[in-house]
């Protein structure tokens, strides 16, 4: 008999101090998304900012990971809060939103996505009912600690005001965005994610969540250096992204029997 997910234990794990590495979606695909599901990562996240990835195909995408026994998290699109509530509402347990650049930002998001006393989110939906097995009262007095939000550091001023975005109630953690700090450090003369600068403010945003207590999250540029940010001590790893694995995997069949 299938054994539903046991759901909600990604916030509990990473309020554990565990490093845990994501899958990156970026295609409307439900079945890719099971399939990858069904691989070692601790979750999949889906990318409703720079893809084709819509509000209906991430609703869809998140049931079939949370059907594959895997936990969901969403990047929504700029300044789209309500969308990060709806996705509450169908079984996501982590939702990162973009260019989080001052207080009033972050409680934008704070806002939509915790119920009171922290936020103003709005009550609807019954999929996390299906899901947890838990009747709604229980659900309203846990849903904020259940649930993860991450407000991303990806701009000089978001850099300069993290200490300050870091203090907003209901922001649960930060979510360090390498290629757009690279651009914005370097003042627009590269893309490069690997860049000492990147790394300097890596560290800065990494102390000040730990200093606030807070929960960390971040984009590999690549598994290696995943796998060095574990060692630092970050907690939501992105490791790979779709189009990658699709890539890497038809570039190694060919090149065995093209060699």
């Amino acid at each position: 008999m299938h054994q539903p997910p046991k759901p909600y234990e990604l916030a509990r794990r990473l309020r554990a101090g565990e490093s845990l590495f994501t899958a990156w979606m970026s295609m409307p695909e439900p079945l890719l998304a099971d399939l990858v599901a069904r691989e070692g990562f601790d979750a999949v996240t889906f990318d409703m900012q720079h893809s084709s990835v819509d509000l209906l195909s991430a609703m869809r995408g998140i049931s079939a990971v949370n059907h594959a026994g895997k936990p969901a998290g969403v990047r929504i699109a700029l300044d789209a809060f309500g969308d990060g509530a709806r996705l509450l509402d169908v079984g996501a347990e982590i939702i990162i939103a973009p260019m989080i650049n001052s207080v009033a930002d972050a409680k934008k998001f704070a806002s939509a996505v915790k119920y009171p006393p922290l936020g103003d989110r709005s009550w609807g939906g019954n999929r996390f009912q299906q899901l947890i097995g838990m009747n709604p009262q229980d659900y309203l007095r846990q849903a904020n600690e259940m649930t993860v939000a991450l407000a991303m550091i990806e701009t000089t001023a978001a850099l300069a005001a993290v200490d300050d975005i870091l203090a907003v109630p209901g922001i649960d953690g930060v979510f360090a965005g390498p290629s757009d700090l690279s651009i914005t450090l370097l003042k627009g003369e590269k893309l490069d994610p690997n860049h000492q600068v990147v790394k300097d403010a890596f560290a800065k945003i990494l102390a000040a969540a730990k200093k606030a207590g807070k929960l960390t999250g971040c984009y590999a540029p690549s598994p290696e250096r995943a796998k060095e940010l574990a060692a630092e001590g970050w907690g939501f790893i992105t490791l790979i992204n779709d189009s990658l694995m699709v890539r890497g995997g038809a570039q190694q069949a060919l090149k065995a029997v093209r060699a």
